[in-house]
């Protein structure tokens, strides 16, 4: 397998911060897979460009542990489209690389840039570029064997028992002068963390609730008064678990719990990993407000409006969901209902079976396979989830668990090779799997629904009392519509948060 690495990619590695830590998991992957680790010509001369010159020493050095690209390939028609939009030389550079994959030179790129992203799904390769924390999930969902640790669930933590002189924290002590001093002061409050079976703190998220007057003198421009939550502390460390969507679900509950009409971060954009974390809350709704500055620097401000409202993008108001919409119910196996839905585990399951995280159960993005008659549903539509019978009688065992808001469904698919990429990084099953249910009935191709897993409902009525209720006049098979009235019936014999569903 050959894979193409862009020139974030090795500049990060090859730097002296603590970034470097980081990326070094994803160059024992590829060393464990034994992968080709190729550099085109382009990146060599952007690298020996480089305003650091330790990076630029240090490239030249372990160049040898790179495969330089010798040739490079002849656009195809579909490049050279996309090429002539191209304005900038970092932009023709990129579309360069994704040449490269495009006609068949490497099997993948990994970047962390979002236009080359953007162009490789306008080329159809969209499911062999990946992103440093997407490949990752990748190889550790096919390769669990090889994994080195398990990751364990997120717990509350006071920070007085996190120990500060971990590593993990470096990068804060970079950016903060005053980071250690801070951090002790907090001795007694509470953070959310993430740690490995050793010990190892993967990730961490602090949260301060702001009343309407508090002071913001060294924020421009100022913020108009209302009650906010800020992210004091966040990080997650690149290990392909999707720990990051997990910790915004964190929020965003946090959030509803304290009334709060905006979410905001200040954020210093000096590496990759702070570049990612940008970019993954801007997916959901985050936007530049202006900047902070202190003694440190100055910092990006990004906000959230979390005042109730819809979008056409669903993750911009995530977890609002709009009365409006066309609500469905659809059944889920027993089997795969908590490893998808963990937040919506049963009292009869056993928390223990689902402690260690998993991609599948940290996103917030999810996919549900379906060959239902019914696929025409839209963006930010309601999906009720209905765990089928387990241990008894459907009347009384089967139930409804959780709301989620379509985000897409996707259709003639052409290929296994598409299915499985389309799946792989939501959904709860193996390649083989996936591959068995692609196959199973050939003149009968399974869709794929995209989901933002939202909430998870209080007291989950069953079969009987949704019976009685008039939600439902059988178990649902497939995607069945149910009306307005039905829907609010449920939420209000489930005891689910109204304050969630707009107008």
């Amino acid at each position: 397998m050959r894979v193409l690495l862009d020139t974030n990619v090795i500049v990060h590695r090859e730097a002296s911060t603590v970034v470097k830590q980081q990326i070094g998991t994803l160059f024992r992957w590829l060393d464990r897979l034994h992968y080709t680790k190729c550099v085109h010509p382009l990146s060599i001369d952007e690298i020996r460009k480089h305003k650091d010159t330790r990076v630029v020493a240090t490239f030249e050095v372990k160049l040898s542990s790179y495969t330089l690209l010798r040739t490079q390939a002849a656009d195809l028609p579909e490049v050279s489209r996309l090429r002539a939009a191209d304005l900038t030389e970092n932009s023709t550079n990129d579309t360069s690389l994704l040449n490269e994959v495009f006609a068949g030179r490497v099997d993948l790129l990994i970047t962390e840039d979002r236009g080359i992203h953007a162009k490789a799904r306008l080329l159809g390769i969209a499911a062999r570029v990946f992103t440093i924390d997407d490949f990752l999930e990748k190889v550790t969902a096919e390769h669990p064997d090889l994994v080195d640790y398990r990751v364990l669930a997120v717990r509350k933590e006071l920070f007085g028992n996190v120990a500060l002189d971990d590593a993990f924290f470096d990068s804060f002590r970079r950016d903060y002068v005053d980071f250690d001093r801070w951090f002790n002061r907090k001795a007694d409050e509470t953070a959310y963390v993430s740690k490995t079976d050793s010990g190892d703190l993967i990730a961490f998220l602090y949260l301060k609730v702001e009343e309407a007057l508090e002071p913001y003198m060294d924020i421009e421009p100022p913020f108009w008064p209302c009650r906010r939550l800020k992210i004091g502390t966040f990080k997650v460390a690149m290990n392909g678990y999707k720990l990051g969507e997990r910790f915004l679900k964190i929020v965003f509950d946090n959030a509803v719990t304290q009334k709060a009409e905006e979410i905001y971060v200040t954020i210093f954009n000096r590496d990759t990993e702070q570049e990612r974390l940008i970019g993954l809350l801007g997916d959901w709704g985050f936007r530049r407000h202006g900047l902070k500055r202190s003694s440190s620097g100055e910092e990006l401000v990004l906000v959230r409006d979390f005042r109730p409202r819809a979008d056409v993008n669903p993750a911009t108001t995530f977890p609002y969901m709009s009365r409006r919409q066309r609500k469905f119910i659809v059944a889920i196996y027993p089997a795969y209902h908590t490893e998808l839905l963990p937040d919506s585990i049963l009292r009869t399951e056993a928390p223990e079976d689902f402690e260690d995280n998993r991609a599948n159960r940290n996103a917030l993005r999810k996919v549900y396979i379906s060959r239902s008659f019914r696929s025409d549903m839209a963006p930010g539509d309601i999906i009720v989830f209905y765990r089928t019978a387990a241990g008894g009688a459907a009347y009384y065992t089967s139930v409804a668990t959780t709301l989620g808001i379509v985000e897409s469904v996707v259709k003639n698919i052409p290929s296994e090779a598409d299915f499985i990429a389309l799946c792989r990084k939501r959904s709860v099953f193996s390649d083989a799997k996936l591959a068995e249910h692609w196959n199973y009935r050939p003149n009968n191709r399974p869709f794929v629904v995209n989901f933002l897993f939202t909430h998870s409902l209080p007291k989950r009525p069953n079969l009987k009392l949704l019976k009685e209720n008039h939600i439902i006049r059988e178990a649902p098979r497939g995607f069945d519509e149910i009306s307005d009235d039905a829907f609010w019936r449920l939420i209000e014999i489930s005891n689910a948060n109204k304050n969630l569903i707009i107008n």
